[in-house]
């Protein structure tokens, strides 16, 4: 039980850095999937114009899943830490089990998108052949193999509930490790592997996932004694699957929000490909930089859900600014990296006519990062104290109420040649700096009414 005692006794501003520091490890890692896959099919011999850009659009499916299947494992990791700081190891056992359930009907639901609704989806985007053909190939082979990226997040979740946050990162390490390796295997056809191009970087990213998730299904089975394992724990509960998602839905919707938010973003600059490429090369160096804010999160978000389900003020209290801290520190140094570096940025994904549109993003949006970070942050101390309206709240004006009808009209003056493509990535630093502010309302509301209150 020392973990348990950890997440009891540990300072909080020590706690946040043990487990964060893997949490924002494996964070990113899961961002370079995207990005060296990228990477390297803008390298290819022939086409790569049209991969980048066949890329850009399967992104917001392929952020899709890994939405349901985040904010399923944060419903269950915020439910389970409360529910072992409380001693329910029964209840424990049955949080664990019927999120391993709702994984598998999150993949069955995956898997019938890509046989029948792959094509649609990508031709709705774009009228290139040879961009629809290079999306569909990469995007059905993601959805039919998708159970490695769903069941890896359950199981990171599960670890990260019980404070072993070090062997999720372990298995993210290893699954980025192998998409590294086979991405240029399977791509360029080195050796006895036949050259695939985008079907390569498909295949690399599945088998990478699927890597990740077995291994942490071992660690799960072997590490967190806390709560019993075993198939009579799947059986639905409807009791806590709603618990679950009472906290996770809020979360799931907040990702599945930023797919909505860049497919609608791919039809406003479809008028531009080279724009739309640009956009989607700038979108996943972004994410790499929130996907820290994101990590640090999930160790916010069970240090404070433990600590309120102790009735713990002062641990609340300190869960609330270190993590707060801690995220600026975070995206202040994200900025910098990527306000210094933007030209390399676009070497590194050979964007060709797309590379002044893409510096001119990166220049323009990695203002936004710091109050992005920051609203990120806000959203783990909500789900941990059960604001998820809250949290919702500020992932709607964050992803549609304010960006996307902001980025629309100032799309409108790009179009008609009045004003550069580059008036429409004010929109970003706009809206955050926008729903930072209601997301501090909302942090004194929820600190006054859930932690002033206790004794």
């Amino acid at each position: 039980m020392a973990e348990s005692n950890k997440m009891k006794e540990m300072p909080v501003n020590k706690l946040m850095v043990q487990m964060g520091i893997p949490m924002i490890l494996s964070m990113a890692l899961q961002a370079v999937y995207n990005i060296v896959d990228s990477a390297f099919v803008g390298n290819m011999r022939v086409g790569s114009e049209a991969a980048l850009n066949a890329l850009t659009l399967v992104f917001p499916v392929q952020m899709l899943m890994v939405a349901v299947g985040i904010g399923t494992g944060v419903g269950t990791n915020a439910l389970l830490a409360r529910t072992l700081g409380q001693g329910n190891s029964k209840k424990a056992a049955k949080v664990a089990g019927n999120s391993l359930f709702l994984g598998v009907i999150i993949y069955v639901v995956c898997l019938l998108f890509g046989i029948f609704g792959v094509k649609a989806y990508i031709s709705s985007q774009t009228v290139d052949a040879e961009v629809l053909e290079m999306g569909v190939s990469y995007l059905r082979i993601c959805c039919v193999i998708s159970f490695g990226i769903i069941f890896f997040s359950l199981f990171e979740k599960l670890l990260q509930a019980t404070g072993r946050s070090l062997y999720s990162t372990i298995g993210q390490v290893v699954g980025a490790v192998v998409n590294i390796i086979l991405d240029p295997i399977m791509i360029y056809g080195i050796g006895p592997c036949p050259e695939m191009g985008v079907k390569g970087a498909a295949y690399a990213t599945v088998i990478g996932q699927v890597a990740s998730a077995v291994l942490l299904l071992i660690f799960h089975i072997k590490l967190n004694k806390e709560f019993e394992h075993g198939a009579k724990y799947m059986k639905p509960d409807g009791g806590i699957i709603k618990e679950i998602y009472t906290i996770g839905l809020p979360a799931i919707i907040a990702q599945a929000l930023m797919s909505i938010m860049v497919y609608v973003m791919n039809l406003i600059l479809k008028f531009n490909p080279s724009a739309q490429t640009a956009y989607g090369l700038f979108y996943k160096v972004q994410q790499f930089v929130l996907f820290l804010a994101f990590g640090l999160r999930d160790a916010i978000t069970p240090i404070i859900a433990f600590a309120y389900g102790m009735r713990r003020k002062k641990r609340i209290q300190d869960g609330i600014k270190y993590g707060l801290i801690y995220t600026v520190i975070l995206m202040i140094l994200g900025i910098v990296i990527t306000e210094i570096f933007p030209g390399g940025f676009a070497t590194l994904f050979n964007a060709g006519p797309s590379r002044e549109y893409f510096i001119g993003a990166m220049r323009i949006i990695s203002v936004s990062f710091l109050f992005a970070g920051i609203n990120i942050a806000y959203q783990g101390i909500y789900q941990a104290l059960n604001g998820g309206v809250e949290s919702l709240a500020i992932s709607l004006l964050r992803q549609l109420i304010i960006i996307l009808p902001l980025a629309g009209i100032f799309s409108v003056f790009a179009r008609n040649g009045q004003m550069t493509v580059s008036l429409i990535w004010w929109a970003f630093p706009i809206t955050e700096i926008i729903s930072c502010f209601v997301g501090y309302v909302f942090l004194k509301r929820i600190n006054k009414n859930k932690v002033d209150v206790l004794n």
